[in-house]
């Protein structure tokens, strides 16, 4: 079913830049604009669209992308090992015992996940990783065996919730090590990964590309002539992938976290993935929240953070960061931030 949600979500993005293949004719004029899919990054869907002289220079500037996204994706896997790399799987299982020495790239994501943790006030918080594997554990049970489909034991979540303090997560820079000083917190950081990550790759490119990780856009820079990118908001209510809203981007990112991408159902109740660490259960402000910033990873730790919270304080959080955002109610009613109207298209 994820699958082929993501595929539909796939062609639709594709149909919304122009219907391009894989190559595109440029009428004679370079450069050209190009395409590549990928399967096997951070378990979703990543598409590179972009202009470059040559198929062979696109294909070369994709690969290298391709390449870093998948270092990215096995550092910040939290389910599997990889010879040669301590990751967060490894940091989780040994960080509770003494310090771990790890890559440049995970202490790097906690010590950005602990600036969000505080201006956020905790709401997106890569140290409830022991609630989450309650609710994940339940979400994949309900999925695989739906007439059994159950809810996690609320006061397991509540015992869980007393180790996630993430200022016990210890980092030391110039060592790289991490050490738990609460040796039950474990760490998660499905609400800001594939953002940070698209942001690093990001910032290494030379061409003009836009960039889309299961959902996460971002652009790279402007396209060769000048305009902006247009990119989709997914209609919260469109099975197929339809698009309700769309932004331009000439730089920088567009994120939505939503109640309509992971879930399952427990007697007739849709209960999806993204948890309010308050009330251990699922956030139920909005159906849909999407956020334009200049950084990839700060767009996608506010889209978690402003699904967790009313209008006004998820205002305040957009003011500080110079973001902007689209809220979908649970009834279907649209809010635009301050600003908005900026990228609107």
């Amino acid at each position: 079913m994820k699958n082929a949600k993501w595929i539909i979500i796939l062609l639709a993005f594709s149909l919304l830049l122009a219907g391009c293949t894989r190559k595109e004719e440029a009428s004679g004029k370079a450069p050209e604009r190009y395409q590549a899919t990928y399967l096997s990054l951070f378990d979703t869907v990543t598409t590179l669209v972009g202009y470059a002289e040559s198929e062979e220079a696109f294909n070369a500037e994709a690969k290298q992308i391709h390449d870093e996204m998948l270092t990215y994706h096995r550092l910040y896997d939290i389910y599997n090992e990889y010879d040669g790399l301590v990751n967060l799987k490894v940091i989780n299982e040994k960080a509770p015992y003494g310090p771990v020495r790890t890559d440049r790239k995970v202490i790097d994501l906690i010590l950005f996940a602990k600036e969000i943790y505080e201006a956020t006030d905790h709401r997106v918080n890569i140290a409830l990783g022991s609630v989450l594997s309650l609710w994940h554990e339940a979400r994949e049970d309900g999925i695989y065996d739906p007439l059994h489909a159950y809810l996690p034991d609320m006061d397991a979540l509540r015992e869980a919730a007393l180790h996630t303090d993430l200022d016990k997560v210890v980092v030391d820079e110039k060592n790289l090590t991490v050490f738990f000083e609460d040796p039950e917190i474990r760490l998660d950081v499905g609400a800001i990964a594939k953002g940070y990550a698209t942001q690093r790759v990001m910032e290494n490119t030379s061409l003009s590309m836009l960039i889309s990780v299961g959902g996460n856009v971002a652009a790279t820079q402007p396209k060769p002539d000048g305009s902006s990118w247009i990119v989709g908001l997914q209609d919260p209510d469109g099975s197929d992938g339809s698009y309700k809203n769309k932004v331009a981007l000439m730089t920088g990112a567009v994120v939505t976290s939503g109640d309509y991408q992971r879930y399952y159902v427990v007697d007739n109740v849709e209960y999806h993935h993204i948890i309010d660490p308050e009330t251990l259960m699922p956030g139920r402000y909005w159906r849909a929240v999407s956020v334009i910033t200049s950084d990839s990873g700060v767009a996608d730790a506010l889209s978690t953070a402003l699904f967790l919270m009313d209008r006004e304080e998820g205002q305040k959080l957009l003011d500080r960061y110079g973001a902007y955002a689209l809220w979908t109610a649970t009834d279907g009613t649209e809010y635009q931030s301050e600003g908005y109207e900026n990228v609107r298209r």
